[in-house]
């Protein structure tokens, strides 16, 4: 079971963790092929592996060689008290010692029992705060967001840890040098940018969460047993990228919907009528498939894998889905030469999910979800309070309120909504909950926001 530990914003002072200032050498990029660049489509590889690479066998003597490192540098327990300082939050720990529900003045706060950075994330963290700590003077860069939070993503930020420039989609590690240090995200990287950044002989620093590389064994998995991996994600993601990677053949379905067309397709439109044409088929998933995917080829034999940020419920229902199908086209004594699956949902995904389905069934008067907008772990929070048919209210920081009692926030999907007068008159309570990427300390400048709003509302009526 993952490990929550609640941690909130990072102020670093000038002179902790401070790096050089030297200029960044320019080297010529490797001799190797590249592919094109779609604006359209989810950022493209950074070289081209053979179709006969090892993936695994790539990542085995990567993780094997002396300039990588994902463990840490022996430095966690500096690291930690210095995120401790500043990620914690008083009024969460008020509400975790009374039971996850206390009263300011007219405000009752109900919070969700499994909220906030999960162990991956923590872990990720402290170990870009040890690799500065590691290498204060040597020039850090990160082939992504640490993770999907504004507030996290600044503090490195400040700490001169650079993402790599993206240019028509395609990441510019031409600006690395061999002395440079590389940090991998949560999210991981995928099995190209590794090639690339151990050709350049850079130490790597990998955050990888171990739950993502569990889903990367999967897919090897599939690979190896002639399987296409039918991935539950988000093609653009950084995740579904870096596992899509990992695997042979593959194919991305987004939602139940998309899986139904993927499943009526293999039956030859006697699901429920929603495919099409083979070429319509191409085109629907065109940036979401593995090169060279034939539908009537590399659908005979499939694995269910997933983005462990996507909906518990909705993974297993695709995976029940697939099965169900491959039974009807082969019979249900093959199905196991036509379709594999194990577990690959993430503890802490499952356990916040698990948390808002039980909030959302006490008596609140709203929803706060507070997250990174571009976290898909958070959007799902965001979705089952909106199911439930509860004003639910999506912010990735305490500016999104006001000014007065006024928000800016977005629903599951994306759409970005002002309401005013968002906070009922009188006595309220509130149900709140965070992503997986939210520090405590941004959770709480939310909740101060919203007490200064019904406490203005009281000096009024006195």
């Amino acid at each position: 079971m993952a490990v929550s530990l609640q941690f909130c914003r990072l102020c670093i002072r000038p002179d902790t963790f401070s790096p050089g200032s030297g200029s960044i050498r320019r080297r010529k990029p490797s001799s190797i092929r590249c592919s094109s660049a779609n604006e359209d489509a989810a950022p493209s590889p950074s070289v081209v592996m053979d179709s006969d690479f090892d993936a695994k066998t790539f990542r085995k003597n990567l993780t094997r060689s002396d300039n990588y490192n994902r463990k840490g540098f022996g430095h966690k327990e500096e690291t930690l008290k210095l995120m401790n300082r500043e990620y914690t939050s008083d009024i969460l720990e008020t509400l975790k010692t009374n039971g996850y529900t206390y009263s300011w003045g007219d405000v009752t706060v109900k919070l969700a029992k499994a909220y906030g950075f999960c162990w991956g994330v923590e872990r990720a963290v402290q170990i870009a705060y040890e690799a500065r700590r590691q290498f204060p003077e040597e020039k850090l860069w990160i082939t992504n967001e640490i993770i999907h939070n504004p507030t996290v993503n600044k503090r490195l930020e400040e700490m001169d840890v650079e993402i790599i420039p993206v240019e028509n989609s395609k990441k510019q590690f031409d600006v690395v040098n061999k002395d440079d240090v590389v940090i991998l995200p949560a999210f991981g990287a995928g099995v190209d940018e590794m090639y690339v950044l151990n050709d350049k002989k850079v130490q790597i620093v990998d955050t990888t969460c171990p739950w993502v590389t569990k889903v990367w064994n999967m897919v090897e998995k599939h690979k190896k047993g002639e399987y296409t991996s039918i991935i539950h994600g988000k093609y653009n993601h950084e995740e579904t990228i870096a596992t899509a990677s990992f695997a042979g053949k593959y194919i991305i379905v987004k939602n139940m919907k998309e899986a139904n067309y993927v499943c009526d397709y293999i039956l030859g439109g006697e699901l429920d009528g929603s495919s099409s044409t083979k070429e319509d088929f191409m085109e629907k998933f065109k940036y979401a498939v593995s090169k060279g995917f034939d539908p009537d080829t590399d659908l005979i034999k499939v694995g269910i894998a997933n983005q462990t940020t996507m909906l518990k419920g909705e993974t297993e229902e695709i995976g029940k889905l697939i099965e169900r199908t491959m039974m009807r086209k082969y019979g249900v004594e093959n199905v196991n030469g036509h379709f594999i699956s194990f577990n690959t949902i993430c503890d802490a995904t499952q356990e916040r999910q698990d948390a808002i389905y039980e909030l959302v069934e006490e008596k609140i008067d709203l929803m706060l979800v507070v997250g990174g907008w571009n976290s898909s772990n958070t959007s799902h929070l965001q979705e089952i309070s909106e199911v439930r048919g509860i004003p639910s209210y999506w912010i990735d920081s305490e500016q999104r309120i006001g000014p007065g009692n006024k928000i800016a926030y977005k629903l599951h999907y994306g759409e970005l909504v002002e309401k005013e007068n968002f906070l009922p008159k009188g006595p309220i309570t509130i149900g709140v909950t965070s992503g997986a990427s939210t520090p405590d300390k941004v959770v709480e400048d939310v909740l101060v926001k919203v007490f200064d709003i019904k406490r203005e509302e009281l000096l009024q009526l006195a």
